[in-house]
């Protein structure tokens, strides 16, 4: 059912996936009044869902900054998560290998259906920039229908090394979290307040694996190597803005997002530092630089403006 709030009608889209009758959610923003321009597709990192985009009431969030700013958003809830259906519990046989075979080529086609040929942007929130390089890297026709990139502390592996990180990496996540997957089926990151949403016992273990394995990025389901597709693949990823959060300790810390940006082969110079030594409002971390109530006078104008510049993607005139 559509809702008009703040001159920005949502509603919510299902979309079929797997062969389990499993459905994706999608949030789908579109000004009421004037014609959308170009098409976003957000998606959110692990432990999470689209809501991190988005406000219950809808009002607040980057989704409906950027709506309001004249773009037609669309916030994925990856399978099992957010409102898509069923929740993740014990039985779901998913990974991160089929979010991003699976789950992404129906969003990315949906995105595709909608702009009818107007320009795409892709943008993510920590673990799933990490899932929409692979998808791109992967199937690297798509990368021509994306205009550019927006990553939010997004990060492949950590390297940083502090008391904050031996916490929340080597214990909670490493081990904590591992026995919980094998006591619950799945792992319950609400019910222990880890995060905002639940993970699959493989989502979890597979991200496990890429955080700890620094130089080799490779699918631990059939061996895709991701590293390889960077050096190999004719068309780099498309132009990409990656923002890190001086205080992010180790979910999201800026030497672990410029790496990942290296990693992905992208050039020099599209990084932002979310600090006030950078002129910004406040020291941010990986959650308020999407949550604070001070980040839409602060970076989102930013990434509007970033959105519609037409700077070539890298490796083109």
């Amino acid at each position: 059912m559509n809702e008009t709030v703040n001159a920005i009608v949502q509603e919510s889209i299902f979309l079929s996936v797997g062969n389990d009758g499993d459905e994706l959610h999608l949030r789908h923003f579109r000004p009421a009044e004037t014609p959308a321009r170009d098409v976003l597709l957000l998606l959110h990192g692990a432990i999470e869902n689209g809501r991190i985009f988005y406000s219950a009431d809808g009002r607040k969030g980057l989704a409906p900054f950027l709506c309001q700013n004249g773009f037609e958003v669309l916030v994925g809830d990856l399978r099992g998560r957010g409102q898509s259906r069923p929740h993740v519990n014990r039985h779901s046989q998913y990974g991160q290998t089929e979010a991003i075979t699976e789950d992404l080529s129906v969003m990315a086609d949906f995105a595709s259906q909608l702009a009818a040929g107007r320009p795409q942007h892709w943008l993510a929130h920590s673990w799933g920039g990490v899932l929409m390089a692979a998808h791109l890297l992967r199937y690297p026709q798509r990368i021509p229908t994306v205009a550019s990139l927006t990553f939010f502390g997004s990060k492949r592996s950590v390297s940083a090394r502090n008391f904050k990180r031996y916490l929340g990496i080597d214990l909670v996540w490493n081990r904590a979290a591992k026995l919980a997957t094998a006591r619950y089926g799945y792992l319950p990151a609400r019910r222990l307040k880890l995060g905002s949403d639940d993970e699959s016992r493989l989502s979890h273990a597979q991200s496990v694996l890429w955080v700890k394995n620094k130089k080799r990025w490779i699918d631990p389901v059939d061996g895709f190597d991701y590293g390889a597709a960077v050096r190999n693949n004719p068309l780099p990823l498309p132009r990409t803005l990656s923002l890190a959060g001086v205080s992010d300790a180790y979910l999201g810390n800026p030497l672990d997002v410029e790496r990942f940006a290296r990693e992905c082969g992208l050039p020099p110079g599209s990084f932002l530092l979310l600090s006030k030594a950078n002129g910004h409002r406040k020291n941010y971390g990986h959650i308020d630089m999407l949550t604070d109530p001070e980040a839409i006078h602060d970076h989102f104008p930013l990434v509007n403006n970033w959105l519609t510049s037409r700077t070539p993607r890298a490796g083109q005139e």
